[in-house]
């Protein structure tokens, strides 16, 4: 890269990931390379069954990879041990999945309380929920709240203890176009506020245009990675 560009955040370089049951072996992930710098919006999209959630889970730590090493800041996590990878995702990655998965008997404040009693610098969880646009909403239970509102409980629950890597699995794939706007939203100026790299992984192709780099994946290898020179603001994204 040249030198104008932002530090690498992570570095994938051959990663490959096989399963096996018994005697089967079901090859995922084949060669693949990789770079995110640090501050980065990055888009992954490909359809189901090409290997994005496995990818998501090796670069989060809840997966190691075959072969292939997954540099974070320059440290190898493809090596680490399970105990210095929970190490890892706790210090370092907040997860936003497409199904909330809020605590039900919690308001949305006690959903992110729950998040900063495991985090040694935390944000105010009231300052996270207002960072997402839900301020006024701190003393509702999820059942009070919309889809749209919940992801986004979930996404403040998610960076409320300052991780320095956002994964974000099919963040709207449960939400319909203009609450699902709502959401990029939010993950943008978490992006912007926070300085914080988002990696938002997706069969929807339209939600590519917000990030700074897109890369397509397909049958576990990666076809194309692309700069957008021109982000598209994600309240105008459609699909």
């Amino acid at each position: 890269m040249p030198e104008s560009d932002p530090p690498l955040l992570l570095a994938l370089h051959d990663v490959a990931k096989t399963y096996h049951s018994g005697e089967i072996a079901v090859p995922v992930l084949h060669n693949v390379n990789l770079k995110i710098p640090r501050g980065d919006v990055l888009v992954v999209v490909g359809p189901s069954g090409s290997g994005k959630s496995t990818l998501l889970n090796i670069v989060g730590g809840i997966d190691s990879p075959s072969a292939g090493s997954v540099k974070f800041e320059g440290r190898d996590i493809a090596q680490y041990t399970p105990v210095q990878l929970t190490q890892y995702r706790r210090e370092n990655v907040g997860f936003v999945f497409q199904f909330y998965n809020l605590v039900p008997t919690l308001t949305a404040l006690e959903n992110v309380v729950v998040s900063t009693e495991i985090s040694r610098q935390p944000m105010n969880p009231k300052e996270a929920l207002q960072v997402v646009g839900l301020g006024h909403r701190l003393d509702h239970f999820p059942a009070q709240m919309s889809g749209g509102e919940q992801q986004r409980v979930a996404i403040a629950r998610a960076v409320a203890k300052r991780p320095k890597l956002l994964l974000c699995d099919e963040p709207t794939g449960a939400l319909d176009l203009e609450t699902g706007r709502m959401v990029l939203k939010s993950l943008e100026r978490l992006n912007q506020e926070l300085e914080m790299t988002v990696v938002i992984i997706t069969h929807n192709h339209a939600i590519a245009g917000m990030a700074h780099h897109c890369v397509r994946i397909g049958s576990g290898t990666i076809a194309e990675v692309t700069v957008n020179r021109d982000r598209v603001d994600p309240m105008q994204v459609t699909w």
